[in-house]
């Protein structure tokens, strides 16, 4: 390969990086030199009194270009049966999410807490090494993550929270990210990029890694099961070229755009019930949560303004949402948290505060 033809390949490989990551619930830090491996004293589960910060100027160079968003219908009160906040809500259950060690990229990690933000600790110890888009199994006991091993080369892996063991799941499939086991425990669907190609299309494959293969015709990245194991909520482009959410059956049958938001990103979850969905929507450093029905109506914003939210994630009994955001560092690139808030809107809490991004959060037992 020639000079010129290298170079275009490295800058065709890193805006395809940094498009699978923008995608994935957080704007990644600049590179920087490596500090000390450490970790804050967290404030767990802290009440936020929260009023919108102004933004400052300048913002931070936004990581993707969107065409002028358009205004969002929003139903003020939730359709349907939505859960009743109570006073003796517990925070119950376990988060993963991927953890930066220091402040610079090429850190992250899979870090753990309990769902009111105690017993923060890292699971995975390759330092050097990229590891991403946990997603912990039905039972709790282990999770699947991608990894990066070599360039073009994103495995899946899954970890038993157990013993610690690790096996990967994917042979040189490419890049492929975002895995998620199937409620029923039997299955993963994941994204696939291959650079002979230049398409995401989503996948399964059995939980033991065997007999993977693309759903026909389904293109499109971060897939989500429904609570029934039958359909996938993954998010593609329409015909218009604007990123939303579709819905479909696993033979690839039955696909239907559901969502009309401006800007949708990508990662998204279905509620345990089935009744909702949670998404997130905007331009860079302007991104919301927004919640709604199944099948796309009622949609409403679930979180404050002002806060950057991204990649939510609902609490095994449906009655919170887990996310990222940064509320308290608006503006700072290292500055993204991990908070929870109830489906109502009500109930915004901290349950990180470190040096580097915590971020990618994935709500299990």
């Amino acid at each position: 390969m020639n000079q010129s033809n290298w170079t275009i390949h490295r800058v065709r490989l890193c805006l395809t990086f940094l498009f699978i990551l923008s995608s994935a619930g957080c704007n990644l830090p600049a590179a920087s030199s490596p500090t000390p491996d450490l970790f804050a004293t967290l404030q767990a589960s802290t009440p936020l009194s929260y009023t919108p910060p102004a933004p400052t100027e300048p913002l931070p160079t936004p990581d993707f270009n969107f065409s002028t968003p358009t205004a969002i219908p929003l139903t003020p009160t939730p359709e349907g049966n939505v859960p009743s906040p109570s006073p003796a809500d517990q925070l119950t259950g376990h988060i993963v999410f991927t953890c930066q060690i220091f402040q610079a990229q090429y850190s992250e990690q899979v870090c753990i807490m309990n769902a009111d933000g105690t017993g923060y600790r890292r699971l995975t110890k390759e330092d050097g090494i990229r590891h991403f888009y946990p997603s912990l199994a039905p039972d709790g006991k282990s999770f699947v993550y991608s990894g990066f091993r070599e360039e073009n080369v994103y495995e899946i892996y899954e970890y038993d929270l157990g013993d610690g063991s690790v096996d990967r799941l994917t042979g040189r499939f490419g890049v492929t990210t975002a895995p998620e086991i199937s409620p029923n425990g039997d299955y993963i669907a994941f994204t696939r990029w291959s650079p002979t190609n230049d398409q995401y299309q989503i996948w399964l494959m059995n939980r033991n890694g065997e007999n993977a293969d693309k759903i026909p015709q389904v293109f499109g990245w971060d897939p989500t099961w429904s609570p029934t194991s039958k359909q996938i909520l993954y998010a593609s482009t329409d015909k218009d070229g604007r990123v939303q959410l579709f819905i479909t059956n696993l033979s690839g049958t039955n696909q239907r755009k559901i969502t009309n938001l401006p800007a949708i990103r990508g990662r998204s979850d279905w509620s345990p019930d089935g009744q909702y969905i949670v998404t997130y929507s905007g331009e860079p450093w302007h991104r919301e949560l927004f919640i709604m029905n199944a099948d796309g109506s009622g949609v409403r914003q679930l979180t404050p303004t002002g806060g950057n939210s991204q990649g939510p994630s609902f609490s095994p009994d449906g009655k919170w949402v887990v996310f990222t955001a940064y509320f308290d560092k608006y503006g700072d690139d290292h500055g993204c948290e991990i908070y929870v808030i109830r489906v109502d809107g009500t109930d915004l809490r901290r349950l990180t505060n470190n040096d580097y991004c915590d971020y990618q959060p994935r709500w299990g037992l």
